[in-house]
């Protein structure tokens, strides 16, 4: 029995590595995920911006627009998350390639659900102001995260090291 166990055991991490590596192989296109949105509609330079809130540090970009205005998929993937949190008020949450989480916040309504498959540019909801952006300009926070933890990434600043999961949108898309 024990021998069947290490045999499992060894099957399954054949199997999780098989898994993790085409993860890293799917390639990754990305788009701005407003519509109409160019990089003239966000503030280059607010990713990793601090003092910022309650959060201590931003730790994505806000593209700003008209409410209303649909929100598109960065990037396909499959959807993690979509419902809502107490600062990012109604968000989506995408499992895209490179085992790489786009983080979509603040949204007016969401169009899609939990287990739904995006195609890059499709409309997952509509740009707003829940959450803690609640009397503020309309506008998606989105974020990246990286499930993998990239170490060369991190650096001495304050909560630096969380930037080994956090990826500058500005840099992908543009």
């Amino acid at each position: 029995m024990l021998k069947n166990m290490k045999k499992c055991l060894k099957l399954a991490l054949f199997g999780l590595t098989i898994v993790l590596i085409i993860g890293f192989l799917v390639p990754e296109s990305m788009r701005i995920p407003v519509k109409g949105a160019s990089a003239s509609d966000w503030n280059h330079s607010t990713f990793w911006f601090e003092p910022w809130g309650s959060s201590g540090v931003h730790k994505g970009i806000d593209i700003f627009g008209r409410k209303g205005t649909p929100v598109v998929a960065s990037t396909g993937g499959i959807v993690l998350y979509a419902d809502t949190l107490a600062k990012g008020g109604k968000v989506v949450a995408i499992l895209g390639p490179k085992w790489r989480i786009h983080y979509y916040a603040h949204l007016q309504s969401q169009t899609v659900n939990v287990g739904d498959l995006v195609k890059i540019n499709q409309q997952i909801g509509t740009l707003g102001d829940t959450g803690n952006a609640a009397g503020k300009q309309p506008h998606v926070h989105y974020s990246i995260l990286s499930v993998i933890p990239l170490p060369w990434l991190m650096t001495l600043e304050s909560q630096g090291w969380k930037k080994m999961f956090f990826l500058n949108p500005h840099e992908r898309l543009i």
